[in-house]
Formats: structure tokens, C-alpha cells, sequence
């Protein structure tokens, strides 16, 4: 939160031009982080206890306490709301391990527009060629700040400055030929003419870089059986409405819904369970094994039916073994490339297991049975009760 508070500062004020080195960068994020988490722990002591109990309070009684993600650059779990600032926050102080390396994931993760951030990056990397293809030529070597191109490519994105520093460029007042005037520059440092290949390295990493992404965790729970199974209560996280416009949709709806089902044709009614089923960015989906055993985990409303399977897979003890998942109503989930939310498994469903009739038929044959959960050891000894 504290680095979340600093980070959101800085962004309000007014960007002077960027300091010519990664170190003053690094101080100035790092002071303004200090400063804030001080402030933070003079009233840790106090309030914590009453933070603590407040969180308990909000989730208690859901079936699962919200939508969190792990960072790939520091594996730690964060709530959906505190991910970008997390990630920020982590590739910001990847700076002092490798200035390059961050201020390439800066550039593509701070920037939202990406037909701008692929023309930037091509830009840049016209730049590299020129230099690496012709090292001799010192006109390569400089680039005009205000340059119109540099501006409107280049300028306009998070992260170039600090990757045109951390590669080599240093900023420099150049007099304007004719002109008693001088105009800002970046300009090769001498020393880097040595190491061309590097240049080459750095806009090939540049040219294939991905916005930094951090995982959906899945929250995966065991529970014990339970006749509680098929009951749902999800918090906030779970739709793409807030809270006050779910309650007016639902509304709305109890009121017209006999009115609209005597008007509404068949295609008209699919058309708009379509629209309704968009409306949810994750779903939360349980499955029912023989023994009673239930296993829960979070998704996205969009990933195809093919991730449940591998995901309950991963979770059995013979993973070889083929098995169907039936979803509510009986219907076996057989198209695997299908999304949760176009087979109507969102916000939430309960689905059952069932092992493939056909090898279970050949196991009994052979006069052998299986014994004891399908669920692995380690599972079971985290399980937990469905409340």
C-alpha cells in the first residue's frame, strides 16, 4: 500500500526531464518509498489490529475471499486491486539488478496502446540499426530530442528514457549549426562503439519483450463433502459491474422477466444469456469426486474447459487415468476448447467426476479396486471444511 500511495504521487506531478543516470532515478523512487512506508509504520501499531478484523469481517461467510494473482518477478500473492501497483513497484527496483532488462519491461508494460508501443519500439530499434551498421558515422550516434518523430514515437512512452540511459546514451546540449542556439541531445557514449553486439542484444530483447503479466492464482481448495457444495458466495471481484449496478440489473430483471419471456424468441432469449454471461471476468468452479471430496479452484470466465481438466489432473494421484467432468444439469463436458462462460459456467457452477466407464470396466474385470481418495496425499492432509 505504501508503495502503491508513493508510485500514485509521483504519477500526479508534473515529468521534468529524467536525470541522467539510473542511480538518481533509483534514489528518487526509493526516497519517496521510504518516506512513505515510515509514515505507514508510525500507524501500523495502531490501526493494524482494526485493519486486521475489518478484512475478516468483509469476507467472511464467501466462498473464497477474493481474485489475487502472483507476480512473476517477485512470486509474491496480491489482491486484484494491488497487482499493477505491485508489478510497478517490482520493476522499478529490478533497476538495481538490470537497468536494461527493467526499463524494457517498463516500456511494455506501462504503456496500454499497443500499436503505440510497437511503433516506438520499431523506432528504436531503427536507431540501433543505424548505429550498429554504421559505427563511423557520427550523425547515427545523436538523436534530437525534439525531433518530430522522436516526440510522437518515442517521447510519449514510459520507459525510453530510461532505456536509451541504460544502454549508453547520455544527454548533452548540442549548438545548432548556423543558429547561436544549442539543442538537447542523447549521444552515444564513446565506450559503447566497443561493445556494437550488445546494441544488437539489447533491440533484439527490446523487438521480443512481452508486457510483464502476473498469474491468476487459482486458490486451489480441498474440502471435506458437504451438502453445502452447490452454494455460492462470491465477493466483488467476480464481476465486470460494481456492486450498485448488479443490484439495479437484477432489479430490472425480477421486474420484466415474465413480460420479456412471452415476447422473446428462442434466439433472441440465447442472445441475451451471450450478454449476460460477458458480464463476469472469473468464475469459481468445484468438482465433486465418487468420494464426496470436493475441489475448488479460480478461473478466468474466458479460459477454455480444457484448463479445468488439466487442472484437476494436476490434482489427482493416478493422472493417467482417463475421467469426465459433467457440468450442473448432466451435460458431460466433451468440447474441450469451449470458455466456461459459453457453456454457462460462470459466475460459479459445480461440476461432478466421473472416471471413464470403460477403464473402470476393465479395472473391476481384472478383480482389482480402487482404494481411498483419487485426490493426491498431499492435498488431502490441507483439506478443509466447506462452511
Amino acid at each position: 500500500m505504501a508503495a502503491a500511495a508513493a508510485l500514485a504521487r509521483l504519477e500526479q506531478k508534473p515529468k521534468p526531464w529524467l536525470p541522467s543516470s539510473q542511480d538518481a532515478i533509483k534514489s528518487q523512487v526509493k526516497k519517496e518509498l521510504m518516506a512513505e512506508a515510515a509514515a505507514s509504520e508510525r500507524g501500523h501499531s495502531t490501526d493494524h489490529t482494526g485493519s486486521v478484523s475489518a478484512v475478516e469481517e468483509e469476507t467472511a461467510g464467501l466462498s473464497v475471499s477474493g481474485i489475487y494473482f502472483i507476480c512473476p518477478l517477485t512470486g509474491a500473492t496480491v489482491r486484484k486491486d494491488q497487482k499493477e501497483a505491485h508489478i510497478k513497484e517490482a520493476i522499478l527496483l529490478h533497476f538495481s539488478r538490470d537497468p536494461v532488462a527493467a526499463s524494457i519491461m517498463e516500456i511494455q508494460t506501462f504503456n496500454r496502446d499497443r500499436e503505440k508501443v510497437k511503433l516506438g519500439v520499431e523506432t528504436i530499434a531503427k536507431y540501433l540499426d543505424n548505429i550498429h551498421l554504421h559505427p563511423e558515422e557520427e550523425k547515427y550516434r545523436k538523436i534530437k530530442l525534439q525531433n518530430k518523430v522522436f516526440q510522437e514515437r518515442i517521447n510519449c512512452l514510459e520507459g525510453t528514457h530510461e532505456f536509451f540511459q541504460a544502454i549508453g546514451f547520455e544527454k548533452e546540449m548540442l549548438p545548432v549549426p548556423g543558429q547561436e542556439t544549442t539543442e538537447e541531445y542523447y549521444v552515444l557514449k564513446e565506450e559503447v562503439l566497443t561493445k556494437l553486439e550488445d546494441l544488437k542484444d539489447y533491440k533484439e530483447h527490446l523487438l521480443s519483450s512481452e508486457p510483464v503479466k502476473a498469474q491468476l492464482d487459482r486458490q486451489l481448495c480441498v474440502f471435506k463433502p458437504s451438502p453445502q457444495a452447490a452454494q455460492f458466495e462470491l465477493p466483488h471481484d467476480f464481476y465486470n459491474l460494481t456492486a450498485e449496478e448488479l443490484k439495479r440489473e437484477q432489479r430490472l430483471r425480477t421486474e420484466a422477466v415474465e413480460k420479456a419471456s412471452m415476447l422473446r424468441t428462442k434466439a433472441m432469449r440465447e442472445r441475451e444469456e451471450q450478454r449476460e454471461m460477458r458480464k463476469y471476468n472469473y468464475t469459481l468452479l468445484r468438482v465433486r469426486f465418487p468420494d464426496g471430496y470436493i475441489l475448488q479452484g479460480t478461473f478466468y470466465a474466458r479460459e477454455p474447459v480444457s484448463v479445468l481438466y488439466r487442472f484437476v489432473r494436476e490434482a489427482l494421484k493416478d493422472d493417467w487415468m482417463p475421467f469426465e467432468l459433467v457440468a450442473p444439469g448432466g451435460l458431460k463436458l466433451t468440447e474441450e476448447n469451449v470458455a466456461f462462460n459459453e457453456c454457462g459456467l460462470v459466475p460459479s457452477a459445480l461440476l461432478t467426476f466421473a472416471w471413464d466407464a470403460a477403464v473402470m470396466a476393465d479395472i473391476k474385470a481384472s478383480g482389482e479396486e480402487q482404494k481411498g481418495s483419487p485426490l493426491k496425499p498431499e492435498l488431502l492432509s490441507a483439506v478443509q471444511i466447506l462452511s
